[in-house]
């Protein structure tokens, strides 16, 4: 389903002129899109092709711990899974990232030395994104003096409901400046945008303003990744890497708990965007359980057996 959208140049020159661009983007056919993404995820993949494809998704995952009651100890449990995630398996592909709130970063980063391990931090008051302007890049200055190699940061979705996406944009584009050398990750929160033609809008903006990941959701709303928004988004980086030549990542992340939901995502990467994106500086899935699932079927193809439940640690 590819998609045209209206000229770059000066795009982002004004309110009005943002707005225009924005809306000026193909309207996303939602039968078509389900329908692609429905048919896509149908594939059968086998054996060899399965082998490589459930190692492939170990080594995009984001592993990652965003609760209250998080403490040291549990983070560096979830550095030690990251760049261990079998110990009974040497083979096994570390990890992406640990993702964190961002007073746990140093600690992270602290368990990771040298491990190529990414650390990964939430910042501009996740996951609700309501803060005043300084108090969100003040948690971003906090997260990138901590160490983190990377910032998930969310959009202000009452602004961008609102049609305010100058607003928006700006505020992505002081984030990335407080980034320095970090990549930044930004987060649309997909199940509150309401429409196919809200994200594929998102989207653009997110790239316009320098994001070097569009991501799909915090995780802690009740609609997360999804295929269909996840279709829509990786046809988003594809065309404009096509307009700009710069590449852009995308992260699914909510709602993916099984090696069979993984398998379908990478087959609509493959499919949509291609292989270019098939590698974790490009593509992350933002998950926890998805690991233990991944390690249990990864052992059943080597042994021909599933493990118990025992066999993997609980996060």
């Amino acid at each position: 389903m590819p998609t045209t959208a209206p000229p770059l140049a000066d795009a982002t020159a004004s309110d009005s002129a943002l707005r225009r661009f924005l809306h000026g983007l193909p309207g996303v056919d939602t039968v078509g899109l389900e329908a692609r993404a429905a048919a896509l995820g149908t594939r059968s993949i086998k054996t060899t092709a399965k082998a490589y494809a459930i190692d492939l998704a170990i080594s995009m995952i984001d592993l990652t711990t965003l609760e209250g009651a998080d403490t040291p100890g549990k983070v560096r449990a979830l550095a030690a899974k990251a760049v261990n995630p079998d110990p009974l398996d040497r083979t096994t592909p570390r990890t992406a990232a640990v993702c964190v709130y961002p007073d746990m970063a140093a600690t992270a980063v602290a368990a990771l030395p040298g491990s190529g391990v990414k650390v990964a931090s939430v910042a501009t008051a996740f996951p609700a994104g309501r803060a005043a302007p300084a108090v969100k890049l003040a948690d971003v200055r906090d997260a990138v003096a901590a160490g983190a190699d990377e910032i998930d940061m969310v959009i202000d979705r009452g602004a961008f409901l609102s049609g305010r996406y100058l607003k928006v944009y700006e505020e992505i584009v002081a984030v990335k400046a407080e980034c320095g050398r970090a990549r930044l990750k930004v987060i649309f929160e997909t199940g509150e945008l309401s429409t196919y033609d809200n994200i594929r809008r998102a989207s653009w903006l997110g790239m316009l303003a320098g994001a070097d990941f569009i991501k799909t959701s915090t995780g802690k709303v009740a609609t997360n990744a999804t295929p269909a928004n996840t279709l829509l988004m990786l046809e988003a980086v594809r065309d404009f890497r096509e307009q700009t030549g710069v590449q852009v990542g995308v992260k699914p992340a909510g709602g993916i708990r099984t090696t069979k939901d993984a398998i379908k995502f990478l087959v609509l990467v493959n499919e949509t965007a291609g292989e270019d994106w098939l590698d974790n500086h490009w593509f992350r899935f933002g998950a926890s359980s998805l690991l233990n699932d991944l390690l249990m079927q990864r052992q059943k193809l080597s042994t021909g057996r599933y493990s118990g439940p025992d066999y993997v640690t609980v996060d």
